[in-house]
């Protein structure tokens, strides 16, 4: 088994506040705070992270799915726009909608569509996020 590590760090209360997030223990941080989560303040937010990690996950799924379908890819680029709302218990994570474009010679284009599902489903994060509704747009680069 794997385990990853990440760090955070909060000061203060929820509103003045401010935190730094660390992935990986390394030493790239990101400041986080109600007005970056909840605004346009600079610094970043737990669901941009967990987009990050979405989209990189799905990337590394779909490259995988491809190869072994072999048609391996040249790129994959992927988007994950994570939405957090209100609800009745607070604020909840509410979705995660991946948008991504491959560049994948000699596939079929509802081949394609079929194996980025495939990849959607299988992708670690999204088994993670189940309980939130996962979209996936996937196109193929223009040739």
């Amino acid at each position: 088994m794997f385990v990853r590590r990440s760090r955070a760090v909060w000061q203060g209360n929820f509103k003045e506040g401010k935190g730094r997030m660390s992935p990986g223990g390394r030493e790239l941080e990101f400041a986080f705070s109600a007005g970056t989560r909840f605004g346009d303040e600079p610094g970043s937010n737990p669901e941009e992270l967990v987009g990050a990690a979405h989209a990189g996950c799905f990337s590394m799924a779909l490259a995988a799915v491809l190869d072994t379908a072999g048609f391996p890819p040249r790129e994959i680029a992927t988007e994950a726009r994570v939405s957090i709302d209100r609800d009745a218990s607070g604020f909840t994570i509410q979705r995660s909608d991946l948008s991504t474009e491959a560049d994948v010679p000699g596939i079929d284009p509802d081949l394609f569509a079929k194996l980025a599902e495939d990849a959607k489903k299988g992708c670690p994060v999204s088994k993670a996020l189940k309980g939130v509704e996962i979209t996936l747009q996937a196109k193929l680069k223009p040739r």
